[in-house]
C-alpha cells in the first residue's frame, strides 16, 4: 500500500486552489511525528468566495428536482463504498485510525448518506384548514435554509461529513464545510467525489481553515445555519456569533457516558463491548463512547477482572499493521493532556489504576501512544469521572442499587448517551426513563444509526442528526393562508 499522503487543496465548488489566504499548516504523523504534508488553510477571503458562489446557485439547487438531488446523493453513496479502502488509508494518515476501524467507518457514512438521498423525494407540509371549516385555505410548505456552514472536529471526519452534509444536501441547502486541519485528507477524497457524483459547481464547498475563516463562515450574514461537532469551549464562542446574528445552530459537543452493568446481563458480551467502545474505538476519542462503566457490586470484582484480562489483549501500534487495534491519539498535545489527568488521579487518590496509565514506550515512544487503561473505585465527583478523556481509558465505578446507579450516572453536566447492560425488560423501561441522555442504548445497540436521531442535552449541545428530525434542522416550513 502507499503510504504517501495525499495533496491536500481548497475546493470553492468545483474550483480548486492549491492555497490560501490563511497560510498553511504542517499536517504531523501521530505515529512517527513527522511532518507528512503541508495543508493550505482557507482564510476569510476564501469564505467569502464560496459564500457568493452558494448564493449564485442556491436558487437552481432548492428548485432541482428532488429524484435528481436523490440520484445524485445515490452516486455519491456508491463512490464513498467504491474508495472504501482509500477512506481506510485516509484515516489512518489524518489520525492514526487502525486500517480496519477506518475501512468499517465507510459503511456509516453510506449509510447515512443513502438514507437521507431517500429524503429528498418525501418531504412534505400539511393542510392545516380548509374554506369550509375556517373560511380560509391554510398549508405549510417545507423549504431549505439556503446556505448551511458545517465545521467538523477531527475525530471521525468521514461519518461527520455523511452525518451532516448528506441531509444539507437533500434538503436543499447548498453547503461550505470547514473541516479540521488536523484530519484534512478524508475531507480532500470526499470534495473530489462529491464533483464525481455530480454535486453542481457551488453547491458544496470544502475548506480547510484558520478559525478567522471559521469565525468568518459563522458571522457571514448569507449563512443561514451552523452546524458543529466539537466541545463547548469552541461551541460558546460559535453561539456568541449566531447570537449577533440571530442564527440558528446545531451543536453536538460530546459526552461522559454511563454504561450501567447488572448481574443479570451477558456479562462476557457487556465487558467485550465495554472495552471496545472506550479503547478499541478510536483510542477513546469519540464523543458518545460509555467511558464511564458503573457495576454492580456483586459482580464488580469479577469484571475487572474479564475487563483486565480482553484490554491485555489488544494491540497497540501502527494503524497500517495488521491486527492493530489501538492507534495513536491525534497530537502531542493530546498525550499530556490526558497523561496529565493520569497524574491527578494519582496524586489525588481519586482513582486506582488496574493497569496502563503511562505512556507507551519502546518502538511506539515517538508516537502518541497511550496504554490502555483502566481505572477502578473512581470517585465519581473528581475530574477523572466528570470530564471526557479522550485517551483509550475506561473509569470504573462500584453500585448497589438502580438508585445510586442512576444518581452517578446522571452526576454529569453531559447529556449525550447512557447505556444499560441488563436482560430485565422491566429494569430496562425503567432506567431508560430516568437517565438524563438524549439517547439510552441497550445490550450492545449502536449509537448513529442513519434512521434514529442522534444529539443530546445539557452541555453535549442541542439539535438532531439522523432520522427525519435530522434533516427537518435543515428545513423551515412557511406557512400559506388564502382568505
Amino acid at each position: 500500500m502507499n503510504l504517501e499522503a495525499p495533496t491536500v487543496s481548497l475546493h470553492i465548488g468545483h474550483e480548486i486552489l492549491s492555497s490560501g489566504s490563511g497560510g498553511s499548516y504542517d499536517h504531523v504523523s501521530p505515529v512517527t511525528g513527522a511532518v507528512q504534508q503541508s495543508i493550505p488553510l482557507a482564510g476569510p477571503a476564501e469564505i467569502e468566495r464560496a459564500v457568493a458562489k452558494a448564493e449564485s446557485v442556491r436558487e437552481q439547487w432548492r428548485r432541482t428536482r428532488p429524484e435528481e438531488r436523490r440520484a445524485i446523493l445515490n452516486r455519491l453513496a456508491d463512490l464513498i463504498e467504491a474508495h472504501a479502502q482509500d477512506f481506510g488509508k485516509m484515516a489512518a494518515l489524518d489520525g492514526g485510525t487502525p486500517l480496519m476501524m477506518g475501512t468499517g467507518s465507510v459503511g456509516t457514512a453510506v449509510a447515512w448518506t443513502r438514507y437521507y438521498a431517500g429524503w429528498c423525494d418525501k418531504l412534505s407540509g400539511e393542510m392545516l384548514s380548509t374554506l369550509d371549516t375556517r373560511g380560509e385555505f391554510s398549508y405549510t410548505m417545507p423549504e431549505p435554509i439556503g446556505i448551511v456552514g458545517i465545521i467538523i472536529t477531527w475525530n471521525g471526519p468521514l461519518i461527520s461529513l455523511g452525518m451532516k452534509v448528506g441531509p444539507a444536501l437533500a434538503a436543499g441547502n447548498c453547503v461550505i464545510v470547514k473541516p479540521a486541519e488536523l484530519t484534512p485528507f478524508a475531507p480532500e477524497l470526499f470534495a473530489r467525489l462529491a464533483k464525481e457524483a455530480g454535486v453542481p459547481d457551488g453547491v458544496l464547498s470544502i475548506l480547510p481553515g484558520t478559525a478567522e475563516a471559521g469565525e468568518a463562515l459563522v458571522r457571514h450574514p448569507k449563512v443561514g445555519l451552523i452546524t458543529f461537532t466539537g466541545g463547548p469551549i469552541t461551541a460558546r464562542k460559535i453561539m456568541a456569533a449566531c447570537a449577533d446574528r440571530i442564527k440558528p445552530s446545531i451543536m453536538e459537543l460530546g459526552g461522559k457516558s454511563a454504561s450501567l452493568l447488572f448481574p443479570d446481563a451477558d456479562i462476557d458480551a457487556a465487558c467485550e463491548r465495554a472495552i471496545f467502545w472506550t479503547i478499541g474505538i478510536l483510542a477513546g476519542q469519540g464523543c458518545a463512547l460509555p467511558t464511564r462503566l458503573l457495576v454492580h457490586a456483586d459482580i464488580y470484582d469479577a469484571v475487572l477482572e474479564k475487563l483486565t484480562a480482553i484490554a491485555s489483549r489488544y494491540k497497540v501500534g501502527n494503524p497500517f499493521e495488521e491486527g492493530t487495534q489501538v492507534g495513536p491519539l491525534i497530537n502531542a498535545a493530546a498525550v499530556d493532556r490526558v497523561l496529565g489527568m493520569f497524574d491527578r488521579v494519582r496524586s489525588e487518590g481519586s482513582g486506582r489504576f488496574v493497569m496502563g496509565g503511562n505512556r507507551c514506550g519502546g518502538a511506539l515512544a515517538t508516537g502518541n501512544y497511550i496504554e490502555p487503561t483502566i481505572i477502578a473505585d473512581a470517585d465519581p465527583d473528581s475530574e477523572i469521572a466528570q470530564v471526557e478523556i479522550f485517551g483509550p481509558a475506561i473509569v470504573v465505578m462500584k453500585f448497589h442499587d438502580e438508585d445510586e446507579a442512576v444518581a452517578i450516572a446522571n452526576n454529569s453536566e453531559y447529556g449525550l448517551a447512557a447505556y444499560i447492560q441488563s436482560n430485565d425488560l422491566k429494569r430496562v423501561h425503567r432506567l431508560a426513563e430516568r437517565l438524563h441522555a438524549g439517547g439510552v442504548y441497550v445490550n450492545g445497540a449502536t449509537q448513529i444509526n442513519a434512521h434514529t436521531p442522534f444529539g443530546g442535552i445539557g452541555i453535549s449541545g442541542f439539535g438532531k442528526e439522523g432520522g427525519k428530525a435530522g434533516i427537518e434542522e435543515f428545513l423551515h416550513y412557511k406557512t400559506v393562508t388564502i382568505a
